[in-house]
């Protein structure tokens, strides 16, 4: 379904039925369209379907998934500008919302002149930078990786993948027909006190490429660059 480009789409997340409401208000009298949500789970949901232009995100969520971890969930596949919502006295959750990659916070309670500002403030620096923006899948022959989501299929069939697999696949397919060397690897996925550990990496894309490869001995996928590392080759 198409929509008029102009007319920004703004997704908001929050578990207050009053804050949802009144923000949601606001918006639309400015003329946005807007996608809401209550939990983190219904927020993934809504980004990856809706691509909004804007996400407005509060960093206490209900349930396992917070409002830091869907920020960190979306930044895997999404450069979206996020702009978090905080309670007084959440300082730290605030510090750790701008390094997960959110854009910007307001702290509640806010007025929503102060809030529609912020977004077209967002909205002006989005169209300025004018980015490309990145898929939210990456498919291989059969193998097919939904970012949004972190499921990889094969065939269609869900292949269960190990949380430090998926990393090491995510990143070589988001960098394809790009040698990853091991330290950019093990830096990335494990962090940088395991920049030196290339056998640690190697077990795990042996494990890796026995899910995916359809020969793993003889690996068409994931290509090894001896003594680099590794990268995944389009062009089969």
């Amino acid at each position: 379904m198409s929509r008029n480009t102009d007319k920004a789409t703004i997704l908001v997340v929050d578990d207050e039925p009053e804050i949802l409401r009144a923000v949601r208000a606001g918006l639309l009298a400015q003329g946005y369209d807007v996608q809401s949500a209550m939990n983190g789970e219904d927020a993934l949901r809504s980004a990856s379907a809706a691509a909004p232009d804007l996400v407005i995100l509060d960093v206490m969520l209900p349930g396992d998934i917070d409002g830091l971890e869907v920020c960190r969930r979306i930044r895997e596949w999404s450069d979206v500008p996020i702009l978090m919502l905080s309670a007084l006295g959440q300082e730290r959750q605030k510090v750790a919302a701008l390094d997960m990659g959110a854009d910007d916070y307001l702290t509640k309670p806010f007025g929503m002149d102060e809030l529609t500002a912020r977004v077209r403030a967002a909205l002006r620096r989005r169209r300025a930078a004018a980015p490309t923006p990145e898929p939210a899948n990456f498919a291989w022959g059969d193998v097919t990786l939904d970012y949004a989501r972190r499921l990889v299929t094969k065939s269609g069939t869900e292949v269960k993948l190990t949380p430090l697999e998926y990393d090491i696949l995510r990143f070589l397919t988001q960098n394809a027909d790009r040698v990853v060397t091991h330290r950019q690897l093990l830096s990335n996925v494990w962090g940088a006190e395991y920049a030196e550990d290339t056998q640690l990496l190697r077990v795990h894309v042996g494990h890796l490429r026995r899910k995916v490869e359809d020969t793993p001995g003889r690996p068409r996928m994931i290509v090894t660059d001896p003594g680099v590392g590794y990268h995944i080759r389009t062009a089969d």
